[in-house]
């Protein structure tokens, strides 16, 4: 009632068109009001007719109480079938088909007592034709009410609409296409207008929808005095092809148009439609189709279990205890040294998932001794390893830090894994392991030669499974937001080599693959991922460029620095000599890759972090490179340890290391 007196009152203010658009809903009274008001005028007419046609009619001295019977039989439906109920400016088809009921329930019943008065006094109170008559105009008439009001609402707010507001071509005239538009168009509050359709087809030239105009993509894009009056297209990228965005996207912006995109298709029943749309993202470009996993499986590994993730508080390790959260084991168990998004997740989970228990733990995997009362208190069934160094040239200048983190954290997590048998360990690890040229990649195939061969020793009953995948878009330190903050500031946007490529996924794809291997296998195993298909990264960053509304090498400058220490040009996820088996789920293979000695991969362990202690760069990485052959390095100060390496076969060990 308050917004329909607002409306009243907008009359005598002096923005009084605005203000009326703010009226959500007439009150049901006053739509009865207007519908009895019809049906009123409508029997008016219908006896005008009758009279213009010089027709006679029977009982003419009755004629008031016979308007009264109508509206009273009219009104006994409207209450009956809820015409009144619906809110006039979304009316759809279901409000015309109560109409219809109404209307044809009332026909029906004034034919009936029509019938029983001439059965009694010998002739009809109506006459059969007045009758049905009055029918189709007071339907027309209560039909048209509610489009006009509807119409009328449309034109307002698009008349209403900020000056700044942008006129959109929603692409596709699908189902899914024509709710978004509806959505734009009742609401007022957000910067969009709907200017039209654009699709695929051409057999929609005449064609008008929602009162819009439907355009051929061709027609479209190459008709300058239509794409004047557009300012963006508007994608659902879940009913198109990669090929197809990719299509869509560049014409749109080859055309001066930016390009949005809508809420995936399950956001689409909120109410908040048209606020969740948002500016078309380099990520929705490299995002592949959603994957399936065996969930009850997955399920079944962690329901009422203890679970531990470290690294918890990492960009991979946060989003496994997301999705393990989803599946209520007993205790999720998160363990991080960097305190502050340790705290940020602990107050986004506790929010999010209020009945399940966590235990959020501030430790260092490096330190065994603390790890080990972690173990002692928590009978863990799933250990999942994310915790890792991972900044290439930060650990080619501090290889002894991941010496401590990468090397003997992994082997402290793995050892008390084996010694509290826990069920399964996953460890997490990196495309940058395979034929390794950097510290990082070696440090972290030396933690997977360690869980690999912790596999046979006597009386494990752990499973110990490695995960091997490539980049993950928007992770900690990627190279995405790196690209986002120099666009940002104007440039230039900086690229380490022109033919640098790299694999892309995204978080919850690797991190859903990670928790499906994890229930694969008898254990030993090295899964690898199906990352799709390379990213050429100049290419990458001229789409970024695009897609922020700039012009690459004029507005923004791409500029080439020379690889970083240790870079490679393009990564790989199996080595030289390794094969890859197809398991049952289709993007995850297992690498076959040669498998150590326990003893002789942990007295290299021994050797390396005693090594690390005394920070000696060089003795660090060389003893790297002799427990892990293929690691060859490239563009680094460690470029002369393979040099040496090819003069003598291995590396003295020095005596006092033991």
């Amino acid at each position: 009632m308050n917004k329909l007196s607002d409306g009243f009152r907008a009359l005598y203010a002096g923005d009084n068109l605005l203000r009326i658009t703010r009226v959500r809903y007439i009150p049901r009274w006053m739509v009865l009001f207007f519908d009895l008001g019809f049906v009123f005028f409508s029997v008016l007419i219908s006896y005008y007719f009758l009279l213009k046609l010089n027709v006679k009619l029977n009982f003419q001295n009755l004629l008031p109480l016979k308007i009264f019977i109508v509206l009273c039989i009219n009104l006994i439906f409207m209450f009956v079938f809820r015409t009144y109920a619906g809110i006039i400016r979304h009316s759809t088809f279901f409000d015309f088909f109560k109409i219809l009921l109404s209307s044809g329930s009332s026909l029906i019943t004034l034919s009936l007592l029509n019938y029983i008065f001439d059965l009694i006094q010998g002739r009809p109170l109506f006459l059969y034709p007045n009758i049905f008559l009055f029918f189709f105009v007071s339907v027309s008439f209560l039909f048209f009410f509610r489009m006009a009001t509807k119409r009328f609402f449309n034109v307002l707010v698009d008349f209403t609409r900020a000056p700044s507001t942008l006129n959109v071509a929603v692409v596709g005239v699908e189902d899914v296409s024509v709710a978004l538009a509806r959505a734009i168009m009742h609401n007022p509050n957000y910067p969009y207008r709907l200017g039209g359709f654009v699709t695929n087809r051409t057999d929609s030239k005449r064609a008008v929808l929602l009162g819009h105009n439907i355009y051929s993509k061709n027609h479209f894009f190459n008709n300058p005095k239509i794409l004047r009056n557009f300012d963006a297209v508007l994608i659902i990228k879940e009913i198109m092809s990669k090929k197809e965005l990719e299509e869509w996207m560049n014409l749109s912006l080859d055309s001066g148009l930016k390009v949005l995109k809508a809420p995936t298709i399950g956001k689409m029943r909120d109410q908040d439609l048209v606020g969740g749309i948002r500016n078309l993202q380099i990520e929705d470009l490299l995002n592949r189709r959603p994957i399936k996993i065996e969930n009850e499986e997955v399920k079944k590994r962690h329901f009422g279990k203890n679970v531990l993730i470290t690294g918890g508080a990492g960009s991979i390790g946060s989003e496994i205890v997301r999705q393990v959260a989803e599946f209520n084991p007993a205790t999720i168990v998160v363990l991080d040294q960097a305190e502050s998004p340790l705290y940020d997740l602990e107050l986004e989970l506790l929010e999010k998932f209020p009945a399940q228990k966590f235990k959020f733990i501030l430790a260092d995997i490096s330190n065994s001794y603390r790890l080990e009362k972690i173990f002692e208190e928590y009978s863990f069934s799933m250990v999942y390893h994310a915790a890792a160094y991972k900044h290439v040239p930060l650990i080619e200048d501090n290889p002894h830090e991941a010496v401590f983190v990468n090397i003997l954290g992994t082997k402290n997590v793995a050892s008390l894994s084996k010694k509290y048998k826990v069920n399964r360990f996953v460890m997490v690890s990196t495309d940058k392991a395979v034929n390794p040229t950097n510290v990082m990649g070696a440090s972290k195939r030396a933690a997977e030669l360690f869980v690999q061969s912790l596999q046979n020793t006597e009386g494990n009953t752990t499973k110990f499974i490695t995960t091997r995948f490539g980049n993950v878009l928007g992770s900690n330190g990627s190279v995405i937001p790196h690209f986002k903050r120099q666009i940002q500031k104007g440039g230039p946007v900086t690229i380490t080599h022109p033919d640098i490529i790299r694999y892309f996924m995204t978080i919850p794809e690797a991190c859903e693959l990670v928790l499906q291997a994890g229930t694969m296998g008898d254990g030993g195993e090295i899964y690898v991922f199906d990352m799709g298909d390379p990213v050429k990264i100049v290419d990458l960053a001229r789409r970024m460029i695009k897609l922020s509304g700039y012009i690459p090498d004029e507005d923004i400058k791409i500029t080439f620095i020379g690889l970083r220490p240790g870079e490679k040009l393009y990564e790989e996820l199996i080595s030289d000599n390794s094969t890859t088996v197809p398991t049952h789920t289709e993007k995850i293979m297992i690498s076959k890759d040669y498998c150590e000695d326990f003893d002789m991969v942990n007295e290299h362990f021994v050797k390396i972090v005693r090594s690390a202690m005394k920070k000696d760069k060089n003795e660090v990485v060389g003893l790297l490179k002799s427990l892990v052959p293929e690691y060859i390095s490239n563009n680094s100060e460690f470029e002369h340890l393979d040099k040496k390496n090819q003069t003598v076969s291995t590396i003295q060990l020095p005596d006092t290391i033991v």
